[in-house]
């Protein structure tokens, strides 16, 4: 049998053991307190500014307010553009689980057009996901209550109201007025470069052509903001501070609607342009491009297919055939190669010259033939002008040459942006040596002036040219930019007019010379023989004027033109330049009638119509109307 063992057990190293463990583990502790205390302090204390920006930064939210845009009136005070109330359903995707189930499901409810769901992901790439992006723009009051009912499925959505531009007159002044929409990512590229990105944080749409672009800094306005403070799931709680926008300038432009709407009904289902303006200060007081196109559909959000159906449409509304269509000037610069041959003392106002039924370079065979087949026989300058003989003017161009052509009709503003306020715009071609060198590498040929004395050949001019060209004679040379612009408006009510800019004016040897240019015009219309005497006959006061027939393709030398036998297409432009009245011009008129016809015939009747409505009142109603809109 085994003897039990007996332990003995030392009770002094035991507590011994103890207690310098509970020591250890107490400095521990304390070391662990003192670091906890001092990273309070740390977080506390020192960083207190920082960490409490953070945290406000956390709770208080900086939402972007979108300035009011400037209104648009015409010269009489008439509304051209406004903004309207309009509601939009906005997502915010970082408050949504299902972000692509919610917009089929939305789309479907409120019944939009499919293409809605690629254009909303497209803004969700350039925008934060923490920001609002529409959905839709435009709610009907039947959308509206639907998504009101149902708005509890949809988590992250809301409505919201703007106000949106609106064009009460629809196309009569969309070439002019242009129209805003959508900021895309050119246009941000563009306010970011120009370090205009900031004021733009709350806008949705910008000047895209017109007025709209050119003075987008004076419609836009200052954006201002709000400090909100939101939960956690980003609702607002509260406004906490709040710094109103500082609206847009409203702006007043010459243009009066009354003579736009005019302008609008005597090129209804034709295609043209044409031009009104004051010569005495360069006020564009009217300019139709037709045909034209309702620029509310680019507001709301131009669908695909009506897109298309404008960029396809053969008529080309979407050009602006006032400042970017080249046409051939034809015969109604004519009065203004007379101003370069008497200064060049290449003719003589009293100077006789025989008009033969065609004109030939010594020693070339080609014959240029005039427009009347027998030509016009004894003629002086006046009545070269008035009967509009080809063969003068291809003898004065002959004499001229290319360059000194050129050179003076450059003076005119030919070949030259006319300077009017809005960027669609073509300088148009006035040819030269060098000019057709490096287009078509070719020398330049005796033959060429020939073509470009009557304003043909290679010459394009747009009908803003012809007026500001023609201005410069009524004027005498006092060389005026036309302009759309006629004040600011200040929020105080106060309105800056419009400075008028000038260029270098157009110098001859003497002054006499334009009075005979004009004395030419006056008898186009006026005189026995003058090719616009029927359109212009009985006015009440006196009108001097040009026409221009331009061809659109080139005839065979023995050809005779038929307009009958030919594409419509193919068929001569109609132009007609007029100043009334005569002794002191307050009105120039220029329009294009593309395949209309002799000018004459056709454009006359309409510049007589224009200056009718502008000196006697003669409009098409007493008062503007609105287009009527659903």
């Amino acid at each position: 049998m085994l003897k039990q063992r007996i332990s003995i057990k030392d009770n002094g190293a035991e507590a011994a053991l103890f207690y310098r463990r509970a020591l250890v583990a107490g400095i521990g502790m304390a070391l662990l307190s003192c670091l906890l205390l001092a990273n309070l302090y740390w977080l506390q204390v020192v960083n207190h500014d920082t960490y409490q920006t953070r945290s406000n930064d956390n709770r208080i939210k900086v939402v972007p307010v979108a300035p009011p845009r400037g209104l648009i009136f015409d010269r009489n005070g008439v509304l051209l553009a406004e903004n309207r109330p309009v509601f939009s359903l906005e997502i915010v995707p970082d408050q949504t689980q299902d972000l692509h189930g919610m917009v089929k499901q939305l789309i479907a409810l409120l019944g939009l057009d499919p293409s809605t769901e690629e254009q909303f992901y497209r803004d969700v790439k350039r925008s934060r996901r923490f920001n609002p992006v529409p959905l839709v723009e435009q709610l009907t009051d039947e959308q509206v209550a639907r998504f009101s009912v149902n708005q509890h499925r949809f988590p992250g959505a809301d409505i919201e109201a703007y106000l949106k531009r609106f064009y009460p007159y629809g196309e009569t002044l969309t070439h002019a007025l242009g129209y805003v929409a959508r900021i895309n990512v050119k246009d941000l590229q563009r306010l970011d470069e120009a370090g205009k990105l900031t004021n733009y944080a709350a806008t949705r749409d910008i000047g895209k052509l017109g007025v709209e672009k050119y003075y987008e800094d004076e419609l836009h306005g200052q954006a201002g903001y709000q400090e909100v403070e939101v939960n956690n799931r980003g609702r607002v709680i509260r406004t906490l501070k709040y710094q109103p926008p500082v609206a847009g300038k409203d702006i007043y432009l010459n243009v009066d609607i009354r003579l736009q709407q005019t302008a609008q009904r005597l090129l209804a289902g034709r295609r043209g342009g044409i031009v009104l303006l004051d010569p005495r200060d360069g006020s564009v007081l009217a300019l139709e491009s037709s045909p034209s196109y309702d620029p509310n559909l680019f507001v709301r959000g131009i669908s695909s297919h009506d897109y298309s159906a404008l960029l396809n449409d053969p008529a080309r509304p979407l050009i602006n055939r006032t400042s970017q269509g080249g046409y051939a000037p034809a015969s109604t610069v004519k009065p203004l190669l007379s101003i370069m041959g008497l200064n060049e003392g290449l003719i003589t106002p009293q100077g006789r010259f025989f008009g033969g039924p065609f004109f030939q370079i010594p020693g070339v065979a080609r014959k240029w033939r005039d427009w009347r087949r027998w030509g016009h026989g004894w003629m002086d300058m006046h009545r070269a002008i008035e009967v509009s003989a080809d063969t003068f003017f291809y003898d004065l161009a002959f004499r001229a040459g290319i360059d000194t052509v050129h050179d003076y009709m450059n003076r005119f503003g030919f070949g030259n942006f006319s300077g009017l306020d809005i960027y669609e715009e073509s300088s148009g071609i006035m040819p030269s040596r060098q000019w057709k060198q490096s287009r078509w590498r070719q020398p330049w040929y005796q033959g060429d002036t020939i073509s470009v004395g009557i304003g043909q050949g290679y010459w394009t001019a747009t009908p803003i040219q012809l007026a500001r060209a023609h201005s410069i004679l009524t004027q005498h040379g006092r060389n005026i930019v036309p302009h759309l612009l006629r004040s600011i408006g200040a929020p105080d009510g106060e309105q800056t007019p419009y400075r008028v800019t000038q260029e270098p004016a157009v110098t001859v040897k003497s002054d006499s010379f334009w009075q005979e240019a004009m004395e030419g015009m006056y008898l186009v219309v006026n005189g026995p023989e003058g090719t616009a005497r029927r359109a212009f006959a009985g006015t009440p006061y006196k009108v001097a004027g040009k026409s221009g027939t331009a061809q659109v393709v080139n005839l065979k030398e023995n050809e005779k033109y038929d307009a009958s036998r030919i594409k419509e297409e193919h068929r001569d432009n109609a132009l007609f330049v007029a100043f009334a009245p005569y002794e002191a011009p307050t009105a120039v008129v220029a329009l294009i009638l593309e395949n209309a016809g002799g000018g004459s015939a056709n454009a006359a009747p309409v510049a007589r119509a224009m200056l009718d409505a502008y000196l006697l009142g003669k409009y098409d109603d007493d008062e503007p109307t609105e287009e009527k809109k659903p």
